[in-house]
């Protein structure tokens, strides 16, 4: 898998993405359009499309820099967070100790803002686990969660299929699975023989509709910021299944 998100530049991006304040990606010194202000937030929009009561156990695939997890956090009674960049759990697991990380957001040429991440209120911290893992390789003894999210990580996979064919052992019956996904395959991370040959939906619909019901279709936007005039606008297809069975 890449190794691109272990950069310095790419950890400070998504520090951003994930804890940065809506003034500090886009600052007031200008005018931008809505269409970049709706996709702020997108780490707690994906968990939202949860159901709202509190379960026992969640897990944040691909969980970045961890605000996802955080969310998960406060209707789960446990959650665990894995990705596979050390960086980015290094810096999860900073912040779930209480720290707060300091980081560059890049303005132009060598022009930096320094900034900082913290952790927003209200989050019980005992409830939260980062560890460094492949999503594709899971070990064998996770056990099975309420809720499973895994936001714009398929097509980062060199064989999603793997993932796939797993969710079915993590997500108890009845249990929740919220995917998301901008459908942005590319050679560099996923050959083009592991590719939806019918598009992402029906892929997914193909792959875990014997063990999942479709429950809801929706598009999130999100804003990744790479320099004062350089950002990633990019629209997720975000999905959300129950697991057959189940009280």
């Amino acid at each position: 898998m890449s190794s691109i998100y272990e950069s310095d530049k790419i950890l400070a991006e998504y520090l951003l993405f994930h804890f940065g304040a809506a003034a500090e990606i886009l600052p007031s010194d200008r005018v931008w359009p809505a269409g970049m202000h709706e996709a702020l937030d997108f780490p707690v929009r994906t968990v939202a499309h949860f159901s709202k009561e509190t379960v026992k156990r969640g897990l944040d695939l691909g969980c970045a820099v961890g605000r996802s997890a955080f969310e998960m956090a406060r209707t789960c009674e446990e959650v665990v967070g894995i990705d596979f960049s050390h960086a980015f759990i290094g810096a999860a697991e900073s912040l779930r100790h209480g720290e707060v990380l300091g980081y560059d957001r890049r303005e132009e040429a060598a022009l930096t803002t320094r900034l900082e991440a913290r952790l927003p209120d209200g989050l019980d911290l005992a409830r939260l686990r980062f560890f460094q893992g492949d999503a594709m390789h899971l070990q064998s003894d996770l056990g099975e969660f309420d809720r499973v999210h895994a936001a714009n990580l398929l097509c980062r996979l060199p064989q999603p299929s793997l993932l796939l064919e797993r969710f079915a052992d993590l997500v108890k019956p009845g249990g929740e699975l919220v995917l998301a996904t901008p459908c942005t395959w590319l050679e560099e991370f996923t050959p083009p023989e592991q590719w939806p040959v019918d598009g992402t939906l029906d892929w997914l619909k193909s792959a875990l509709s014997p063990a999942f019901e479709l429950i809801r279709q929706a598009d999130e936007p999100f804003l990744i910021r790479e320099t004062a005039r350089k950002f990633q606008w990019t629209s997720s297809m975000v999905t959300g299944w129950q697991r057959h069975g189940g009280a």
